[in-house]
C-alpha cells in the first residue's frame, strides 16, 4: 500500500513553478494598470508666456502679474536709497537687486509685489505690499515662497517658535541687518536671549559650552524653524543626539551600550548649556548620580550596587572603575 502511494506521489506533475508564474502575472497586470491610469490622466503642462511672472500677493495663492506693474529696483532706489546702502553687502542684493536690476519678482519687487501702481499714485504706501503692516502669516508666506527648501514651512508650522507666534521679521531683518550672513536683527546668542532669559543665567556658571565666549552658536544645537527633536534640536548624520557631532569618542555603536545614552540621551546626565559641576553632570557627586538609577529597588530595572559597594562609607567616585561609562566594546559593566 505504501509503495503504490509514492507511485502516486512521484506521478504527479511538479507545481512548484505556479506561484512564482502567478507572482509575476499579478505584478505585470498592476504594472500595466497603473500605466493605462497614468496615460489617461496625463495632460499638458505649459510654460507661462515670458511676459508674466508669479508674484504672491496673498497668503494662500500665486497669481500671473503682468511684466509691465514692475518697475525695477533702479526705480526704487530713487526713493528709497536707505535701504540700498544698508543692503549692498546682503545676500538678497547679491542675489537678486544686483542680478536683476530692472523689472523683476527677482529684484525689490519679488518681496514687495510690483511697484507701478506705488510709483504713479507718488508713494501711495496702501499700493504695495508693506511687511510691517501686513500680518505675520502674510509676512512669512513671502519668506517662505522662496525659503522653501532650507526652511520647510512644514518644519516651522510645527516648532515651538511657531507656537509661540515668532515671525520671520521678529528674528530677521531684510535691510537692517546686524550680522550680514543671514540677516538677523543681532548676533547671536544676544538675539535668543532676547526670549529666552531662563537659559542665560546657565551660561555664566563654571562649567559651560562657549557660546558666550563666541565659540559656539546656539543654531549649532537648535534649529529655529523646526526640527523633528525635542527642543528643535538637531541631530547628528546618523541620526544621534546632536552632542554626538562633537562629542564623536562617545558616538559608538558599542557592543556593551549604557542605555540611559539611548534611550533618554545625554541629558540624563549632563546640563547641555552650564552647571556648576565638572562635566556639565546635573549633580556634584558622581555616586548620587549613579545610584538615581542603581538603587536596590524591586520595581526598578536597573541592576543595584552590589553588598561590597557599601555608599554609606562614600567610596570613590563610579567612573574609577566603570571608566568606559558611555559605552564598552569589551566589558558587560563598562570597565576599561
Amino acid at each position: 500500500m505504501q509503495d503504490i502511494r509514492q507511485q502516486s506521489l512521484k506521478s504527479r506533475p511538479a507545481l512548484g513553478w505556479l506561484p512564482s508564474v502567478l507572482h509575476c502575472a499579478g505584478v505585470a497586470l498592476l504594472v500595466s494598470l497603473a500605466w493605462n491610469i497614468a496615460s489617461a490622466q496625463k495632460v499638458n503642462i505649459t510654460k507661462p508666456a515670458r511676459s508674466n511672472f508669479p508674484v504672491s500677493t496673498t497668503t494662500s495663492s500665486m497669481q500671473m502679474v503682468d511684466a509691465s506693474q514692475f518697475v525695477g529696483s533702479a526705480t526704487c532706489q530713487l526713493c528709497h536709497a536707505d535701504h540700498f546702502k544698508n543692503s549692498e553687502q546682503t545676500p538678497h542684493w547679491k542675489i537678486a537687486v544686483r542680478k536683476n536690476p530692472n523689472g523683476s519678482p527677482d529684484s525689490c519687487e519679488g518681496c514687495h509685489g510690483p511697484g507701478k501702481a506705488h510709483v504713479d499714485s507718488g508713494g501711495d504706501a496702501t499700493k504695495i505690499f508693506r511687511f510691517t503692516t501686513s500680518t505675520k502669516e502674510q509676512a512669512n508666506s513671502r519668506c517662505l515662497s522662496c525659503h522653501q527648501t532650507s526652511h520647510h514651512k512644514y518644519n516651522y508650522d510645527r516648532s515651538a517658535h511657531a507656537d509661540a507666534k515668532v515671525a520671520c521679521l521678529s528674528c530677521h531683518s531684510i535691510h537692517h541687518a546686524a550680522p550680514k550672513t543671514v540677516l538677523l536683527l543681532a548676533s547671536q546668542p544676544t538675539l535668543c536671549y532676547s526670549c529666552h532669559t531662563n537659559i542665560r543665567p546657565y551660561f555664566d556658571r563654571p562649567f559651560h559650552h562657549r557660546v558666550n565666549e563666541g565659540l559656539m552658536n546656539c543654531t549649532d544645537c537648535h534649529n529655529p524653524h523646526g526640527a523633528f527633536r525635542d527642543k528643535q534640536l538637531r541631530t547628528a548624520a546618523t541620526q544621534d543626539q546632536v552632542c554626538i557631532k562633537c562629542h564623536t569618542e562617545n558616538a559608538g555603536p558599542f557592543v556593551f551600550e549604557h542605555p540611559p545614552v539611548k534611550i533618554e540621551g545625554c541629558i540624563s546626565c549632563h546640563s547641555p548649556h552650564g552647571s556648576s559641576n565638572p562635566r556639565m553632570l546635573n549633580v556634584n557627586n558622581m555616586n548620587t548620580l549613579c545610584l538615581q538609577c542603581h538603587t536596590n529597588t524591586l520595581n526598578f530595572t536597573a541592576p543595584g550596587t552590589p553588598s561590597f559597594h557599601n555608599q554609606q562609607t562614600q567610596f570613590q567616585a563610579c567612573t574609577l572603575c566603570h571608566v568606559a561609562i558611555h559605552g564598552s566594546n569589551v566589558s558587560s559593566v563598562f570597565f576599561q
